[in-house]
C-alpha cells in the first residue's frame, strides 16, 4: 500500500503517527472551516469509526474547525453514513468522518461531507486542499471561537430513515436468523439495532466496537472465512459483513458460501426495480449485472467515473432511485447520498421476504459474469500511453473515456484508467467467461509491456480472478 499521504477527492488518508499527525489533522480541519465560512449554518457534525487513533484526530480537526468559527456537534463512534444523516437532519454546513475505510488499522483519515451529506465534489475538494495546502486559514476572534456539543440520536435518527424504506413488518413475519459481522468497526451497534427493530435473530460477530480488527478488514472472500462457517453453523438464512466505517457490505449465501461485493448492488436493485422503473447510477468499473436488472424493468443505467461523489452527482442530477458501486457500496437518497450499508442489508432482506426466495436463488436467477481485478505499476506518461495505445488497438469496440477508458464489446467490457491515489493503472475486465475475459486482459498487458520496453511486468500476467457468477468464490 502507498505510504504517502494521500489526498484526493474522498478526503485525506494516512499512516497515524508517520504522516498523518495531530497537527495536520488540526490544519485539514481549519481548511474546511474556512471552506464554510459563507455558509447559512455555522456548524459541522463529526464522527469516527472505531480505531483507537481516532479520539486523537477527532480532537485535531475539531481544534481546527472550532479554530476559524465553526461550532462542532460530536457524534461519537457511528457510520459515515450515519454523519451523513445528520449533517441533513441536523442542518449543518458539513460533516466530518475521521475513517480509513476498509484499511489497516495503522491508517487512519478524514472525510468530509458538504451541506446535503454527500462527500465533496471535486471542485469543493480541490479548494479545501489548496486551502489546506497553502494554510490560507481564516480564523476568528477568541469571542467567536467555535463550541463543541454533544449528540447521540445517530442511530436512531439513521434506522427510521432506512426502516421508512421498506416494508418493516413484511420482514420480521418471516424473522430471518442474520449473522452479521462487523469486524469491531462502527456499524456493529447500529446494525444489530436494525436487524432487531427488522425481528431479525441475529448472531453478532466482532461486535464490539475496539476497533482492533478481528480480520482483515476489507470484507472480500479471503477475509470473510470466518463469517462464511458461522453462517453454515447457525443455519443463518444470510450472513452479511461490514467493513469499519460501515458504508460497504458484503453477503454470504445460506450455504456459507460469499457470494461477492458485486451482488450487493444488483440485489439492492432488483428489489427497488421490482416495485417501479427509472434510473440508476453505478461507476464504470461495476458488474454488467446492474444493466441487466435496470433494462429489463424499462430503466436506465449512468455510468460515471470512478468514485461515490461521482455516482452521487449523477443521481442527484437523474433522479436516480438507486446507486451505488461493485465495491458492496448501495446508495438511496431516500436515506442519504452515501454508500450505505444498513440501506443494503434492509433492501436484500425486503428482496427475500417478498419473494420468498434464498439467496442463492436470487443470485442465481440475477445470473453472473466472470470479473478480474488487478493493478500494475504505471507512471502518469506510461499510464496516458497505454491509454492511448489501448484507444488504438480496441478502436472498432465502443469506447468511454469518462475515467480512463472503458471498452464495451458484445461479450464483456474492459476499463482500465490510472489510479488517483498511487502510481498504478488498475485494470478491471468482465465477460461470459474466463477465456473471453484472459483475452482482453492478455491485449492490455501486451501493450503495457512495448509501452515498458520488454521490462518485465510487476503484476501477474495472469491476473486474480474476481468471480461473479452464482456460487464463485
Amino acid at each position: 500500500m502507498d505510504e504517502r499521504l494521500i489526498i484526493s477527492i474522498s478526503g485525506m488518508r494516512g499512516i497515524v503517527g508517520e504522516n498523518l499527525t495531530a497537527s495536520i489533522a488540526a490544519d485539514y480541519g481549519r481548511a474546511f472551516g474556512t471552506f464554510l465560512k459563507n455558509s447559512k449554518s455555522m456548524s459541522v457534525c463529526i464522527g469516527r469509526d472505531s480505531r483507537p487513533s481516532g479520539r486523537k484526530l477527532q480532537s485535531a480537526v475539531i481544534e481546527g474547525l472550532c479554530d476559524t468559527g465553526i461550532n462542532v456537534i460530536d457524534l461519537g463512534i457511528v457510520t459515515t453514513p450515519g454523519v451523513g444523516v445528520m449533517v441533513n437532519h441536523l442542518q449543518c454546513a458539513g460533516g466530518v468522518v475521521i475513517t480509513a475505510s476498509h484499511n489497516p488499522i495503522q491508517y487512519n483519515g478524514i472525510k468530509l461531507l458538504l451541506g446535503n451529506g454527500a462527500a465533496a465534489p471535486s471542485e469543493p475538494a480541490k479548494q479545501i486542499k489548496r486551502y489546506f495546502l497553502e494554510k490560507q486559514f481564516t480564523f476568528a476572534v477568541p469571542a467567536n471561537r467555535g463550541k463543541v456539543t454533544f449528540n447521540d440520536q445517530t442511530d436512531t435518527v439513521h434506522i427510521n430513515r432506512v426502516l421508512a424504506i421498506v416494508n418493516k413488518n413484511a420482514i420480521a413475519a418471516k424473522k430471518f436468523k442474520v449473522v452479521l459481522d462487523s469486524v469491531n468497526g462502527a456499524g456493529g451497534r447500529v446494525g444489530k439495532k436494525l436487524l432487531t427493530e427488522l425481528g431479525c435473530q441475529v448472531v453478532a460477530l466482532n461486535n464490539e466496537q475496539t476497533g482492533l480488527f478481528a480480520h482483515t478488514p476489507e470484507p472480500t472472500s479471503e477475509n470473510l472465512t470466518g463469517l462464511c462457517k458461522v453462517v453454515k453453523a447457525e443455519k443463518a438464512q444470510v450472513g452479511f459483513a461490514q467493513d469499519p466505517d460501515a458504508d460497504r457490505l458484503a453477503i454470504v449465501n445460506e450455504n456459507g458460501t460469499y457470494i461477492g461485493e458485486e451482488y450487493t448492488l444488483a440485489l439492492a436493485a432488483k428489489y427497488v426495480f421490482s416495485q417501479k422503473s427509472g434510473r440508476a447510477a453505478a461507476n464504470l468499473s461495476t458488474s454488467r449485472m446492474l444493466d441487466d436488472i435496470v433494462e429489463a424493468a424499462g430503466g436506465q443505467v449512468i455510468r460515471t467515473a470512478v468514485g461515490e461523489a461521482n455516482v452521487v452527482a449523477a443521481m442527484l442530477e437523474h433522479n436516480c432511485i438507486i446507486g451505488g458501486e461493485g465495491n458492496g457500496g448501495v446508495i438511496d437518497l431516500r436515506v442519504v447520498p452515501i454508500r450505505n450499508s444498513l440501506v443494503g442489508i434492509a433492501l436484500v432482506l425486503q428482496l427475500m421476504a417478498e419473494t420468498g426466495k434464498t439467496i442463492s436463488r436470487l443470485v442465481s436467477e440475477i445470473g453472473g459474469y466472470y470479473m478480474s481485478k488487478d493493478k500494475f505499476s504505471a507512471d502518469e506518461l506510461q499510464a496516458q500511453q497505454i491509454l492511448d495505445s489501448a484507444k488504438k488497438v480496441f478502436a472498432d469496440a465502443k469506447l468511454d473515456t469518462t475515467d480512463g477508458c472503458r471498452i464495451d464489446f458484445d461479450d464483456g467490457w474492459l476499463h482500465i484508467r490510472a489510479s488517483n491515489t498511487e502510481p498504478v493503472m488498475r485494470i478491471i475486465v468482465e465477460a461470459k467467461d474466463q477465456p473471453a475475459a484472459q483475452k482482453y486482459i492478455d491485449a492490455v498487458l501486451n501493450i503495457r509491456k512495448e509501452i515498458m520496453c520488454c521490462r518485465p511486468p510487476t503484476a501477474d500476467k495472469s491476473c486474480t480472478p474476481y468471480k461473479t457468477g452464482p456460487g464463485d468464490k
